[in-house]
C-alpha cells in the first residue's frame, strides 16, 4: 500500500529544508521592505505599534507585486493559521477566523523568519502525527466553504502555497540583489 500520507509530508520536508529556508537565509530588514516598484502590498506599521499586512477584498485583478514581508508572513500565516484551527486550542471557529491570525507580526526580518520557522515546524508537527483516517475525515465546520473536503486536500493545498510562494520569494531576494549590487 502507497504511504500517500508519507509523500505529501516528506514533498513539503524536502521543499523547505532544500529550497526555502535556504533561500531566506540572511534576508535583512531592508530586503524584507524592500519594494520592487510602486504600489506593492507590503507589511505596514499601523502608527500603534503594530504590524497590518495590505490587502483588498475583493483583491485586485491583477494583483498588486509584493514584497518580501508580504510573502513571508503569507507563507507563515497560511501554516499558524491552520495549525491554530485544526490541532490548536479547541475553538469553533472557522479556519479564516481572525482568531487563528498571530497575535502580532513581525515588524523586522529576524522576527519574521523565526514566525515561518514556527510556522512550518508547528505545522508540520501536527500533519506528520495524522493517522490514515484523520487524514480522509472532512473538514467540517472549521474548514468553512471547504467544509466538505478531507484533511489531506488542505495539506496539499499548503503544500502548494508554500512552494508557489517560496518561489516567490526566491525570485524577490534575485531581484534584490541584481538591483541593489548585492
Amino acid at each position: 500500500m502507497i504511504n500517500y500520507a508519507g509523500l505529501i509530508v516528506s514533498q513539503l520536508e524536502f521543499y523547505w529544508d532544500a529550497n526555502l529556508w535556504p533561500r531566506v537565509a540572511g534576508l535583512t530588514d531592508d530586503e524584507y521592505f524592500w519594494e520592487p516598484a510602486d504600489g506593492c502590498w507590503s507589511l505596514r506599521s499601523d502608527g500603534n505599534g503594530k504590524f497590518v499586512l495590505d490587502m483588498a477584498q475583493p483583491e485586485p485583478n491583477p494583483p498588486p507585486l509584493t514584497t518580501l514581508a508580504w510573502r513571508i508572513i503569507h507563507v507563515a500565516t497560511a501554516m499558524s493559521t491552520r495549525t491554530s484551527a485544526f490541532f490548536g486550542p479547541e475553538t469553533d471557529k472557522h479556519m479564516f477566523h481572525p482568531v487563528h491570525q498571530p497575535a502580532e507580526l513581525p515588524g523586522t526580518a529576524e522576527g519574521a523568519l523565526q514566525l515561518l520557522a514556527d510556522s512550518y515546524r508547528d505545522w508540520h508537527t501536527a500533519i506528520t502525527a495524522l493517522d490514515r483516517t484523520e487524514l480522509e475525515r472532512p473538514l467540517g465546520p472549521k474548514g468553512a466553504f471547504f467544509a466538505k473536503e478531507p484533511m489531506i486536500a488542505l495539506i496539499v493545498h499548503i503544500n502548494r502555497e508554500v512552494m508557489h510562494h517560496g518561489g516567490e520569494i526566491g525570485a524577490l531576494r534575485d531581484l534584490y540583489r541584481a538591483t541593489n549590487g548585492k
